[in-house]
């Protein structure tokens, strides 16, 4: 029989945040403001119909693939109660974990979807998130923080921070959303705590203290010691369901009093009751100290960080407590959105919402999945109640649907309920919208986008049947209603459907699901890197478009300048300038000029990729009173701009990657070399126990089958992660290649 642990009342914590806290914060190293948590004694949030809200907490489980995020969900889904048995990842057992629900998922032993479920501890109700810890889904993490108000960052106790690790802390930090950190693993060999956390507070810049030490090392790890309330905690049973507390061991006490003694002067700096306790030399009390957290965490201030084992079924049910205590209710969190019912510059306007059941509805539409009873919509309720039967606006098509279903969703299983309240998340049946969407009950009224990487990697795919192209068109647009960072479009010289995506991976789930779930077999062509292409220097034109036929012609002529402008990350930057004085080119022609601007830098002239970084300026020009018009001026435009590339100094951009690797270190001299001979960059490596982390930045295009190739060299013991980090000039016999087989390509197309 499972024991649930009874929690320390929360009503002893003090809510109200002090003024000194309410100022924003800013880390210079990540260029992102966090905005911070407020307690405001508004009088609706004591009102009876929101009293369920101080009770109840929406959180994600974000890490760095492989550090246990999935298998924590498991405990904490065992320990609650809402599951009776244990799974594990991978289908071990030949179930695989309860979050884990998709075939591929278990096949893999990733996740590769969020999945969201619910639980109680004690009094609370808590929805959780679990997000893929693989960057090639890093979408489903951005979705998920999105509409959360708190996380728990999964840290593995032997890697410390990772790549993903660090994308993200800066996720986090874009939603403000405050977290709490639980160091995993520590019964694997070379576990060690205090160096993961001087790397959080290093590495991440985070003001992150233990409120815990570990009871045994490695292999014997076997409880925990809780700082705050000065007590030894023991897991007992099968499952470590039985929660036995007893007086520190001797030998720990020493470590346990430094500790607590660093925990309470990093608490110190973020909060100021503490502060002036400490000051005056006044021991705070177990529940003083809990205040303090939660302030300090909920402003962003402090970072609290738990101990434990998931596999080892160790230390995860006071990670709940900590949870429940620190991590802010929805009507803590600040909620922004935008007016969108103005006219012309007033048309967008900031607004913040109550998380209050009785205000007007207004709820994101954050996640889809298309199941055998039709699209399931996962929605976080901002404001207001939704009612099984209502017809609620969808803000972005100007039209209402009836919801003829919502349930709470568990996995891949459901509860149908008839309503649901501001600040609970739950999903409906038979709306049809895309990711994004915002729904109110006839306000204008838009949540705040959430942020879209641009894809790195593209395919050429095709079914290999003629009669699956109508459920292959289905499904690619399905996929990319489910998945911003999933796009598709035809080339319109080879007439192939071009795939894009976030990495290998990314499109190969798509292409097995597309097998699956709509039984389509797909060609598939080789890897094709998002390149870019750019200028390095200003140049001027004088270009003058002339065609003459039987009847009126075209005439137009442009002068002006291309030059480089400052760009960062994958996304496209591009300026056009109007320098126009007088008449010589009338301004009913300008339309037409940005529109061949806009078609130039959409298909550069050297490799036909996307241009970035170049500003386009139209000085002055001539026309001709029968044959100039708006396709005369459109063709001179992108007929001006080729010319001026050229003499620009142009060069093509590839992607570069941020690749971590970890190896066996009898193996680093050769994964090494082998980076080396892609083109890598070595950044940096340390030594974790028996294996070897290397990074390096190394060319996308030269990081095709390096997964096999690791596997091939460390006898399969390699591991490789890497994110998009910036787009850099290619060498020129690159360049030169690359253009050869772009024009190669071109004269094959026109034959």
């Amino acid at each position: 029989m499972m024991m649930l642990r009874t929690l320390s009342p929360i009503s002893n914590l003090k809510l109200s945040g002090r003024s000194n806290l309410l100022n924003s914060t800013s880390l210079s190293s990540q260029k992102i403001v966090i905005k911070p948590r407020f307690n405001s004694n508004d009088a609706w949030k004591s009102r009876p119909d929101n009293e369920f809200q101080k009770k109840l907490r929406n959180v994600g489980i974000s890490a760095h693939i492989d550090s246990g995020k999935t298998t924590l969900t498991e405990r904490i889904l065992y320990y609650t109660g809402k599951i009776n048995k244990i799974h594990e990842v991978k289908g071990k057992d030949g179930v695989g974990a309860t979050m884990d629900s998709m075939d591929l998922e278990r096949e893999k032993g990733i996740t590769i979807q969020s999945a969201a479920t619910f639980c109680t501890w004690g009094d609370h109700r808590i929805n959780i998130i679990d997000t893929p810890g693989h960057v090639d889904f890093t979408i489903e993490v951005e979705r998920a923080l999105r509409v959360l108000d708190g996380a728990v960052l999964v840290m593995c106790g032997v890697s410390g921070v990772q790549s993903q690790t660090i994308t993200v802390d800066r996720q986090m930090r874009r939603y403000s959303v405050p977290r709490l950190v639980f160091i995993n693993k520590l019964d694997r060999a070379g576990g060690d705590a205090f160096k993961v956390l001087e790397q959080l507070r290093k590495k991440l810049v985070l003001n992150a203290a233990l409120v815990q030490i570990q009871i045994g090392k490695e292999s014997n790890l076997h409880g925990v010691v809780d700082l705050i309330r000065q007590e030894a905690v023991y897991f007992d049973g099968n499952n470590g369901e039985h929660l036995r507390r007893e007086t520190i061991p001797p030998e720990l006490k020493d470590l346990a009093e430094r500790t607590r003694s660093d925990m309470l002067d990093r608490l110190s700096s973020a909060d100021d009751e503490i502060a002036e306790m400490m000051m005056e030399e006044k021991v705070p009390t177990a529940e003083q100290i809990e205040s303090a957290i939660r302030r300090a965490t909920l402003n962003h201030k402090f970072t609290p960080v738990f101990l434990g084992s998931a596999l080892k079924n160790t230390g995860v049910q006071l990670l709940l407590d900590g949870i429940v205590k620190y991590l802010p209710n929805p009507m803590e969190t600040p909620i922004e959105a935008l007016d969108v019912s103005g006219q012309g510059k007033e048309k967008e306007t900031k607004i913040v919402l109550n998380s209050d059941s009785k205000a007007p509805l207004a709820a994101l539409a954050f996640k889809l999945e298309e199941t055998k009873f039709g699209q399931l919509t996962y929605m976080r309720i901002y404001s207001g109640t939704a009612s099984k039967g209502d017809n609620i606006y969808h803000v972005a098509s100007d039209k209402r649907m009836r919801i003829p279903r919502l349930v709470r969703m568990h996995a891949n299983s459901m509860e149908d309920i008839s309503e649901i309240k501001a600040g609970d998340i739950c999903a409906m049946y038979g709306i049809d919208c895309a990711s994004g969407s915002t729904f109110t009950n006839g306000t204008k009224v838009a949540m705040s986008s959430m942020h879209v990487p641009e894809p790195v990697l593209s395919l050429a795919i095709s079914p290999k049947k003629k009669d699956n192209l109508t459920a292959f068109g289905k499904a690619i647009s399905k996929f990319q209603k489910e998945d911003p960072t999933f796009r598709s479009h035809v080339d319109p010289l080879t007439g192939e459907t071009i795939i894009s995506g976030m990495g290998e991976l990314h499109l190969e789930i798509y292409v097995e699901r597309m097998r699956r779930e709509y039984n389509v077999d797909c060609n598939v062509g080789a890897p094709q890197v998002a390149y870019k292409e750019t200028i390095q220097r200003k140049a001027d034109y004088t270009y003058t478009h002339k065609k003459q036929t039987g009847g009126a012609g075209q005439y137009a002529k442009m002068m002006g300048y291309i030059e480089p402008i400052p760009f960062e990350g994958e996304k496209q930057v591009v300026e056009f300038g109007n320098h126009l004085s007088g008449n010589n080119i009338p301004p009913n022609y300008v339309p037409a000029i940005t529109k061949g601007f806009q078609e130039a830098v959409e298909k550069g002239p050297f490799i036909g990729q996307p241009l970035t970084g170049v500003k386009f300026v139209v000085e002055d020009g001539a026309t001709h009173p029968v044959d100039s018009s708006e396709l005369a001026f459109r063709i001179c435009t992108v007929n001006a701009f080729k010319e001026a590339f050229q003499d620009a100094d142009p060069v093509i951009l590839e992607p570069i990657m941020k690749v971590e690797i970890s190896v066996p270190t009898e193996f680093q001299g050769i994964v090494v070399g082998g980076i080396a001979k892609r083109k890598g960059a070595i950044d940096n490596s340390d030594q974790q126990g028996e294996y070897t982390v290397i990074r390096a930045d190394v060319p996308l295009a030269n990081m095709f089958s390096y997964a096999n190739d690791l596997r091939s060299v460390t006898q399969g013991k390699g591991e490789f992660t890497m994110e998009y980090n910036k787009h850099e000039a290619v060498t020129r016999d690159v360049q030169d290649k690359l253009v050869a087989e772009y024009e190669k390509k071109r004269k094959e197309d026109n034959k």
